[in-house]
Order: structure tokens, then C-alpha cells, then sequence
């Protein structure tokens, strides 16, 4: 997790936003799986939600640096 964490530190903005979409198809190709009973390991769901929110967060500090921030 650590590492991944220094990873994602490393990609910009638009990087991030095209990783958040690839995860959020990824949460559903999982939940479709889970759906039909095709899914091995349901904790893939959990680590996936929590992989998006870790980028939600990375996009909001970016955000909040540049002076973007909406009034927090």
C-alpha cells in the first residue's frame, strides 16, 4: 500500500483522473462478477473501493495546492 501510495504521489492530475476511471470500471467488472458468483476473492471489491478513494483524496490536495478549493 505504501508503495503504491509513492506511486500514485508521482503522476499529475490527468494521470490520476484516467486512473480513478480505470479503477471505477474495474469496481464494476467486480461487482458484476460478485453478482454472478464468477468473483474468487470478494476482498477485491474492498481494496478497489479504497484504491479510489486514496486518488479521490491525491486529486483533492492537487487541487487544493493550485488554489482550486472549494471552500473548505
Amino acid at each position: 500500500m505504501a508503495q503504491d501510495l509513492k506511486d500514485l504521489r508521482q503522476l499529475n492530475e490527468v494521470e490520476l483522473a484516467q486512473k480513478e476511471k480505470q479503477l471505477r470500471q474495474e469496481l464494476f467488472t467486480l461487482r458484476f462478477q460478485f453478482g454472478t458468483g464468477r468473483l474468487e476473492n470478494p476482498m477485491l471489491i474492498r481494496k478497489t473501493k479504497r484504491n479510489i478513494a486514496r486518488v479521490k483524496t491525491l486529486l483533492r490536495e492537487l487541487s487544493v495546492k493550485a488554489g482550486k478549493g472549494e471552500g473548505l
